[in-house]
């Protein structure tokens, strides 16, 4: 390609992570000088997911919150409760209403190009004009590549099958949701259901696993309809939407310059490995990097969260992983014995260091001194 069809920025993959910044930088003007090549397999037209998240206050995408809850409540064996979230709300966006917002904005940009072809793989760098177009251009990559796995790290995976559901009478409240439903079946691992709201007569029911493996498509399933009938006692009803998931879980480190890239979404580390929750650490990033390149600053100074948050993670990780403690236990422990806007705010690597050494005394000391050890010694 000649020099006028040159790219000062690279996009590898527009899903959350790539429409998240590259949104940022148009609506702030940063991109009304620039060409931007957007790679992405496909286009962005179906309800492929749902961004669940707590949050302060109105945030960046908050005109796209299909529903938010003030109150939720949590189950379990040992433990169960009605929590006010206060200052915090529990937020829902539906993927499709991300996609439409964003690529709506992306559209006023003509110097936008995107391109639907798969990348199999972000590396090396594709090279769509060239190597002296290619070594100019910014490039971000927001591909996640699990076959390229650290043994040394713990991994899980989190994976679930939803349903939105309609039900023949009034039976939900819309103000209330259940964040975390352990009375399930724990027999292949840390296992919760999860129910948001949005009518009386609709609601998102999720069937969420922390284990290695995946199960067989009926066993998703299976878990549903018995959470429908025993905890829920929903007879007749209707599946308006289906989805399914599988985000990994992993102490594993993540550079956030790589092979040539800046590394965006859960390939940058910004999937929180002890709860599989990406959505505000996305955004925490993306404006990061978009004040960063509006005010002319270099990326390579930009500081990530404290390194102990990391390492905390990785001993939950292996608890978990190594069966130390149930999970059910763990989460009952940590809410029965914590505000919950403590637990928020250290999932969100924004506790302060009594707030840490509050929860963590919550906890059983026998078995997450096993789980650090094993960290420490890695």
């Amino acid at each position: 390609m000649n020099s006028s069809r040159s790219y000062d920025l690279v996009f590898l993959g527009a899903g959350c992570a790539g429409l998240s910044l590259l949104v940022r930088l148009a609506e702030a003007g940063y991109l009304s000088d620039k060409r931007v090549l957007v790679f992405e397999k496909s286009p962005k037209n179906l309800n492929d997911r749902t961004w669940c998240f707590w949050e302060k206050g109105d945030g960046y995408f908050e005109q796209l919150v299909h529903h938010a809850w003030g109150r939720v409540a949590f189950y379990s064996n040992e433990f169960s409760s009605d929590l006010s979230l206060a200052p915090y709300r529990y937020k829902m966006i539906r993927g499709i209403d991300f996609y439409r917002h964003c690529m709506g904005v992306l559209e006023q940009y003509p110097q936008v190009e995107l391109r639907y072809e798969e990348v199999e793989s972000p590396h090396p760098v594709p090279s769509p004009c060239g190597e002296r177009e290619r070594e100019r251009a910014l490039v971000f990559n927001s591909i996640f590549d699990p076959a390229k796995k650290d043994p040394k790290a713990t991994h899980l995976l989190q994976h679930f099958k939803g349903r939105v559901i309609e039900t023949e009478q009034d039976f939900f409240d819309p103000g209330a949701a259940t964040l975390m439903d352990f009375r399930v079946d724990q027999r292949h691992g840390t296992t919760f259901a999860y129910v948001l709201p949005v009518s009386a007569r609709r609601a998102l029911i999720e069937y969420t696993l922390f284990t290695e493996k995946l199960l067989q498509p009926e066993e998703y399933d299976r878990g549903l309809d018995d959470y429908l009938r025993e905890y829920l006692k929903i007879g007749s009803h209707k599946i308006v939407e289906e989805e399914f998931g599988v985000i990994p879980m992993t102490g594993q480190s993540f550079p956030f310059y790589h092979q040539g890239m800046y590394q965006l979404g859960t390939a940058g580390g910004q999937t929180k490995a002890s709860s599989g929750y990406t959505f505000q650490f996305i955004q925490k990033r993306s404006e990061q990097i978009a004040k960063a390149l509006i005010e002319g600053r270099s990326l390579w100074n930009l500081s990530g969260d404290p390194d102990r948050f990391m390492f905390y993670d990785r001993v939950l990780l292996d608890v978990l992983a190594k069966g130390y403690w149930p999970g059910d236990r763990v989460f009952a422990r940590l809410f029965a014995r914590n505000p919950v806007q403590r637990v928020f705010s250290f999932l969100d690597n924004e506790s302060s260091l009594k707030q840490e050494w509050q929860l963590i005394s919550s906890l059983p000391t026998l078995p997450f001194l096993r789980a650090a050890a094993g960290v420490m010694f890695r």
